[in-house]
C-alpha cells in the first residue's frame, strides 16, 4: 500500500510542534509508515534528500524519536510512541508548571502582574527585534526555532553583537547560531524563552504566533533563572 502523501503532509506538520525540524518530521513520519528502513527509503519515502538522509536519521535518534537496528546495513525504526508521548507530556507540564509559578508570582506579593498577549508572528518578531535593541548587557534566546529567529532578526543580533552585548542561544544540536555568540545545546526544546538584561522576558508558542511580554523584572528574574537551570542541566 503505498503511503498517502497528504496524510503524511499533515502529520509531519504537527510533529514540527514538538520542536523537530521540516525534514526530521518528514523523516519521521515516513519512518513510521515503514515501521523499519534503512537512511535511503527513508529520504525517498519523505521526499528529502538522499544526501541529508543520514544526517536526519541520526539526529531523530539523538532526539529520542528512533533507534538504530545492530548489524549492517545500517537500518531505523521509530521509538516506542508511549515512551515519546511521555517524554513530551513531562516536558509540557514542566513548562505549564513553570508558567503556572510565574503566573503565580506577584499576585502573591500583592504587586500587580504585567503580563501582556501578543498575538501573531509578525508582532512576536517585532517584539523580540524591541528586545535585541533595547539591550545593553545580555540577551538569553531558549529556543528550537533558531533559523527563523536567525534569518528575521540578523541585523539586530548584528548589531547587538557590535554594541558589546552578550548574547546567548539555547538551541538543540545541529542549530546553527549567529557569529559572535555563545550556544548551549539541550534536546527538547518545544517553546521560545527570552530574557532580556534580566528585566525584559518572552515566553512564545511553538510557532511563534502568540507571546506573553514583560518588563517586570522580578518576572523577567524567574525566567532568567529557569533558563539557567536548562543551561546547567537542572531541568
Amino acid at each position: 500500500m503505498e503511503a498517502n502523501s497528504d496524510q503524511l503532509n499533515r502529520i509531519h506538520e504537527m510533529l514540527k510542534v514538538l520542536g523537530l525540524s521540516s525534514y526530521e518530521a518528514q523523516g519521521f513520519a515516513a519512518l513510521v509508515y515503514h515501521g523499519v528502513a534503512n537512511a535511503d527509503t527513508v529520504a525517498d519515502t519523505a521526499k528529502i534528500p538522499r544526501t541529508s538522509a543520514y544526517k536526519v536519521m541520526e539526529s531523530l535518534v539523538e532526539k529520542g524519536f528512533a533507534k538504530e537496528t545492530e548489524g549492517r546495513p545500517r537500518m531505523f525504526k521509530p521509538e516506542s510512541m508511549g515512551k515519546i508521548k511521555a517524554e513530551y507530556e513531562q516536558k509540557l507540564d514542566d513548562l505549564f508548571k513553570s508558567l503556572r509559578e510565574l503566573q503565580d508570582m506577584l499576585p502573591s506579593k500583592g504587586e500587580p502582574q504585567l503580563v501582556y498577549t501578543i498575538y501573531g508572528t509578525q508582532k512576536v518578531i517585532g517584539k523580540l527585534s524591541e528586545m535585541f535593541n533595547l539591550t545593553e548587557n545580555e540577551i538569553f534566546i531558549c529556543t528550537p526555532k533558531v533559523r527563523e529567529i536567525r534569518t528575521e532578526l540578523r541585523k539586530n543580533i548584528e548589531n547587538a553583537t557590535k554594541r558589546g552585548v552578550k548574547v546567548v542561544f539555547v538551541t538543540p544540536p545541529n542549530k546553527r547560531v549567529p557569529s559572535n555568540t555563545t550556544v548551549y545545546r539541550k534536546e527538547g526544546l518545544i517553546a521560545t524563552d527570552v530574557v532580556s538584561d534580566q528585566t525584559r522576558a518572552l515566553l512564545a508558542g511553538p510557532e511563534l504566533d502568540a507571546c506573553g511580554y514583560t518588563d517586570n523584572p522580578a518576572l523577567a528574574l524567574h525566567v532568567y533563572q529557569f533558563i539557567n537551570m536548562m543551561i546547567n542541566g537542572g531541568i
